[in-house]
């Protein structure tokens, strides 16, 4: 950790905080040493892109800083800066960047994944011998060298400069389509062949992503970008006889936190926020509000779909159920049943039990969207705590 941030650490004002994220480092630990065990020769590469998946850049660098990683993974030049404060090993930077960016970057400790030509020419303009890995398009058509035969004819005298470490790739399907799969792979080991046979040796080969270390078997690939599955969630179907596998062994690392702030017992017909969605239909019903909306996180489109979430309070956990609008910083719940809840209360919004009402893949599913997205949709000025 730099001076400064110490510094920052000592004299920055310490009070808790109405919302919070918490993260399992047990969990994630878990997760990984489950996922190298899937592939004991390879090197696992965690991606930290998008503020670690939602779970905090600086937390979960500090968790695998106690790990023997050699790398991590992360998307930006500012991404990197993050991590290099809480991360021994080296950072491969797979994002591409504006051109002026990669002047401050480190050869000593940072990998540049290259795209394209134009990205290559410049890194060769430099005196540092910067290390890369060349991305190949294999079929997903979104970025990447297409035509490795062009592209080796009109680079070699710029790679001359650089240090060709790794080349790579990524699945389109991944989780489900075996077809696809054996397609982008035959793309991809056909143009590893031509590059080594142009002079060049890869150290490290990786087209797979988390699912991939589930789905793909060949030897010829030494290492695994590992994301979703690393947090402790996938994408695979229920037929999937992959399904089961990952269900049983990956341990969600997140929870969500907030607190009550207000608290309201209504009589039957009175309005629950917003537009009048939600009326009250029983007497006496108790709604409390928490400081957690769509700003924080919590998406629009679960408006009254009674997401289900818990209170602790001091005889116990106490269910409840959103109800009415969520608005920008705050939304509205019922207590089922009849116990009470107190302000200052603490409400699981999202449990790390994946089995729970409140899971995140729950969530996802009452919120139109993937779990990709509702994890990286909790705002990064919340509070992370390592647990």
């Amino acid at each position: 950790m730099l001076i400064s941030e110490k510094i920052k650490n000592i004299i920055k004002p310490k009070y808790p905080t109405l919302n919070r994220i918490e993260i399992f480092s047990d969990n994630l630990l878990s997760n990984l040493n489950y996922l190298q065990s899937l592939k004991k020769q390879a090197e696992i590469i965690p991606v930290l892109k998008a503020n670690a998946y939602g779970h905090g850049l600086k937390e979960v660098a500090k968790i695998l800083n106690k790990t023997k990683l050699k790398r991590i993974a992360v998307d930006s030049f500012p991404e990197s800066q993050i991590v290099r404060d809480y991360f021994k090993g080296k950072i491969l930077l797979i994002g591409e960047m504006s051109k002026e960016a990669y002047r401050y970057i480190s050869p000593k400790d940072t990998e540049i994944v290259v795209y394209n030509l134009e990205t290559l020419k410049f890194l060769a303009s430099f005196r540092k011998k910067f290390k890369i890995h060349l991305f190949f398009n294999s079929g997903m058509n979104r970025e990447g060298i297409k035509d490795i035969d062009q592209f080796l004819k009109n680079a070699e005298k710029y790679l001359k400069k650089l240090e060709v470490v790794g080349f790579c790739s990524h699945l389109a399907s991944a989780e489900s389509d075996k077809e696809l799969n054996q397609k982008q792979s035959d793309n991809f080991f056909n143009a590893l062949d031509k590059l080594k046979k142009a002079g060049y040796k890869p150290s490290l080969v990786h087209l797979g992503n988390s699912a991939s270390l589930f789905t793909l078997n060949d030897d010829r690939l030494n290492a695994y970008r590992v994301g979703l599955c690393f947090y402790g969630h996938h994408v695979f179907l229920p037929n999937s006889s992959n399904f089961n596998l990952a269900y049983k062994n990956l341990k969600p690392a997140m929870r969500v936190v907030s607190k009550v702030i207000s608290s309201y017992n209504l009589k039957a017909g009175e309005i629950v926020s917003y537009n009048a969605t939600y009326q009250i239909t029983k007497d006496n019903s108790q709604i409390i509000s928490i400081p957690f909306g769509y700003f924080e996180g919590l998406s629009w489109l679960l408006a009254n779909t009674k997401l289900k979430a818990k209170v602790k309070t001091k005889q116990g956990l106490v269910d409840i159920e959103l109800v009415g609008r969520v608005s920008m910083n705050l939304s509205s719940w019922q207590i089922i049943g009849d116990q009470k809840v107190e302000l200052g209360d603490e409400v699981i919004i999202v449990s790390e039990n994946k089995e729970d009402a409140n899971s995140m893949d729950k969530l996802s599913k009452l919120s139109q969207t993937i779990i990709y997205e509702t994890l990286t949709r909790f705002r990064s000025n919340i509070r992370r705590e390592l647990k």
